[in-house]
């Protein structure tokens, strides 16, 4: 490994101007600086960025704890993440918290451990108003920037999220102005705040068109393909003569149009179907999926711009981003209208 006190001989320097060189220290001249650098990348030093931390008190490093990257709506706003992270000279360390409390608990503690300066998080939603170890980030006074909405165990932390009300409000609307009078709602985990949002979008839409609302047409299905096909198959053994669908998410979305599917519907002539997050698989399903545009990316830069206030010293506030819907083939007007 090569060390400063080789470049120095090398350069026939003191090894403290080789580290000033190294740091761009003003008091070392332009052309002494270049002709530093450039030896040590002649010779292949690396900087010791573990060094470099202990005399700034910075590891350069952040953290980011998701459920799991192989979920398709968080790949666009990973790789955003770590774009903008990569332009302010910032690491990424990305952990997986499988949905499990104590999982994400072991988590934070080791990225805690590795010295983050800061911490990105989609919580893992539980239904208890606190948590311990959010308190303890607090406590540390850890820059974190929540990605997705705050529910009481979090709320005071910033963060970055869509408008899943105000989304899902404009696709049941987009579903009765084509003549949908009966709209199952396929909803999310109890505990999810978005799912709680999407939900309440559906029913104000309902609400504000003078429509009763009809708790036999909304149906636990959880987040998965799977358990989208399993609500659907309830939905239809139910007989509830809904003539459209929507979904708190494009999975769940897909999951329910597999089982219409399977039974010999055809979409969206006997059912319309919709989702929300609009992944790549919706675009491309085999009848392509209307559905909500999430401004995935878009949010992921967000949140690294609220970041780099807070490692500036200054205090960022909440970020809400609208989302659109995107029409394509999974809906179209009922083939007949009911009561």
């Amino acid at each position: 490994m090569v060390r400063l006190k080789d470049i120095a001989a090398a350069a026939g320097v003191s090894v403290m101007t080789v580290s000033k060189a190294m740091r761009n220290a003003p008091d070392i001249s332009a052309n002494t600086k270049t002709r530093i650098k450039l030896l040590a990348q002649q010779m292949g030093y690396v900087p010791d960025s573990a060094a470099q931390g202990l005399r700034s008190r910075t590891t350069r490093l952040l953290g980011l704890l998701l459920p799991t990257i192989i979920n398709p709506v968080f790949s666009r706003m990973v790789s955003a993440i770590e774009e903008s992270a990569h332009e302010m000279g910032y690491d990424l360390i990305v952990a997986h918290t499988l949905n499990v409390q104590e999982r994400e608990e072991a988590c934070i503690r080791r990225l805690l451990a590795r010295r983050v300066d800061g911490l990105f998080i989609v919580p893992v939603y539980r239904l208890e108003p606190t948590a311990p170890i959010y308190n303890e980030i607090l406590n540390r006074r850890v820059p974190t920037i929540l990605l997705g909405q705050r529910a009481p165990f979090c709320q005071q932390f910033v963060n970055v999220e869509g408008d899943d009300i105000q989304g899902s409000y404009s696709m049941t609307k987009h579903l009765l102005e084509l003549g949908h009078k009966r709209i199952a709602f396929l909803s999310g985990p109890i505990a999810s705040p978005l799912a709680q949002e999407r939900l309440e979008g559906y029913r104000r839409a309902l609400r504000d068109s003078g429509f009763e609302i009809d708790d036999k047409l909304i149906f636990s299905a959880g987040s998965t393909i799977e358990e989208g096909e399993a609500a659907a198959l309830q939905m239809i053994n139910e007989g509830t003569k809904a003539t459209a669908i929507q979904a708190v998410n494009d999975m769940v979305a897909i999951g329910a149009a597999n089982t219409f599917l399977r039974q010999g519907a055809k979409i969206p002539e006997d059912i319309s179907i919709t989702g929300f997050g609009n992944i790549l698989t919706s675009e491309h399903y085999r009848i392509p999926l209307t559905t909500v545009r999430q401004p995935k990316a878009r949010l992921g830069r967000a949140a690294v711009e609220l970041m780099k206030q807070y490692l500036h010293g200054n205090q960022p506030a909440s970020t809400r981003l609208s989302a659109a819907i995107v029409i394509r083939q999974s809906t179209g007007a009922p083939k007949v209208a009911t009561d």
